[in-house]
C-alpha cells in the first residue's frame, strides 16, 4: 500500500490544485486537437453547431482525457509510490479514496454530457470510456502490453474524438472516407505512443510492463514504431489522391517525406533520439493530420462563383 511520507499533513480532502494535477490538462491536446481535426474534415460551418462542438471539445479533453489520467493514476499508485512517489496520490496530496471517487464522478459526468450531445457521440463517449477504464484497471491492465495498451490509447486519443467531433458538427455519422482516415491516424499513434517507452525500459523490465522496447529491443521497436507511424500517413495519402484531394495529397506527402528523413536519425539511436523524435517528428504527424482534415473538409465547401 501505498505510505504517505512523514513530511506532508494529513487531509481528509484534495485541493483544488491537487484534483487538476490528477487530471493532467498538459494531456489534453491530443484529443482536443484531434477533435479540431474531425470539426474541420466535416466541412460544416460552426454556425448554429457552436454549442455542441463546444461540449464536444469538453468531452474529448478535460472530460474523457481527464478521466483516463484520473484512472490510471489510481490504478497505478502502488508503482507510483515505489518510482515516482511525487505523483499526486502516492505523496498524499489525494489522500484516502478520493482518487477512485474523481475518476468514478468524472466518468458519470463525462457520459452525462455525451449523452446531451446525442446517440452517435454517447455511443463513441462509452467506448472511448471503456477503453479508458480497461487500459489501467484490472482484469484488462492493457497498458501491461506495448501492443494493446499503445493501440488502445491511440484509437482513444485520435480516432474517437475526430469521429465524435465530426458527427457533432454534422448532426449525423461523417463518411466512410473520413472515418477510415480516422482511423489510420489513430493507427499511427500507436508508433507516436512507443516513442516514450524508450526512456523506460530498465523499469519496465523489472515491472514486467511488456513495452515494444522490452519485448523486441530499442532498435526493432524503433523499426516497428516508424512503420506503424508512416504506412497509415501513406494511406491517408491514396485516399486524398483517389477522392481527387490532390493538393492535400500532395501536403500531407511533404510532411510524411521529412518525418522519414527524421526517421533515419532516430534509428541511429533509438533510445538517445526518442526524445527528439517525439519534439520534431509527432509536431509533423499532427500537422499530416490537420493537413488531411482541412483537404476532407473542402470536399463540401461550396464551390467559388465564377468571373
Amino acid at each position: 500500500m501505498a505510505q504517505i511520507p512523514s513530511h506532508v499533513p494529513a487531509a481528509s480532502y484534495p485541493s483544488p490544485k491537487a484534483v487538476v494535477q490528477l487530471l493532467k490538462p498538459i494531456t489534453w491536446f491530443p484529443p482536443m486537437w484531434a477533435f479540431a481535426c474531425g470539426a474541420i474534415a466535416s466541412g460544416a460551418g460552426i454556425g448554429e453547431r457552436w454549442f455542441p462542438i463546444a461540449l464536444g471539445v469538453l468531452l474529448a479533453g478535460p472530460l474523457l482525457c481527464g478521466t483516463s489520467q484520473a484512472v490510471n493514476d489510481w490504478f497505478d499508485r502502488h508503482v507510483d509510490a515505489i518510482n515516482e512517489p511525487h505523483r499526486v496520490i502516492p505523496s498524499g496530496r489525494m489522500p484516502g479514496q478520493w482518487g477512485l471517487a474523481i475518476a468514478i464522478a468524472m466518468s458519470a459526468l463525462s457520459m452525462a454530457v455525451a449523452a446531451f450531445l446525442g446517440p452517435l457521440v454517447f455511443t463513441a463517449a462509452l467506448v472511448g470510456l471503456a477503453l479508458a477504464w480497461g487500459y489501467s484497471a484490472p482484469p484488462f491492465r492493457f497498458k501491461q502490453n506495448g501492443w494493446v495498451g499503445n493501440g488502445v490509447v491511440g484509437l482513444s486519443y485520435e480516432t474517437l474524438p475526430w469521429i465524435t467531433a465530426a458527427t457533432a458538427a454534422l448532426g449525423h455519422a461523417p463518411s466512410t472516407r473520413t472515418l477510415l482516415i480516422a482511423l489510420l491516424y489513430g493507427i499511427g499513434a500507436h508508433g507516436i505512443l512507443t516513442l516514450n517507452d524508450f526512456k523506460s525500459i530498465k523499469g519496465d523490465q523489472q515491472m514486467g510492463v511488456d513495452t515494444l522496447p522490452v519485448l523486441h529491443g530499442a532498435q526493432n521497436a524503433a523499426r516497428i514504431a516508424c512503420l506503424v507511424m508512416a504506412i497509415p500517413q501513406a494511406c491517408v495519402i491514396l485516399l486524398l489522391a483517389q477522392a481527387g484531394l490532390q493538393t492535400g495529397a500532395m501536403l500531407v506527402g511533404v510532411v510524411l517525406a521529412l518525418q522519414l528523413l527524421c526517421m533515419i536519425r532516430f534509428l541511429g539511436d533509438p533510445e538517445g533520439k526518442a526524445i527528439w523524435y517525439s519534439a520534431v517528428g509527432v509536431g509533423l504527424y499532427v500537422t499530416g493530420m490537420m493537413t488531411a482534415a482541412v483537404a476532407l473538409g473542402s470536399l463540401t465547401l461550396p464551390a467559388p462563383p465564377l468571373g
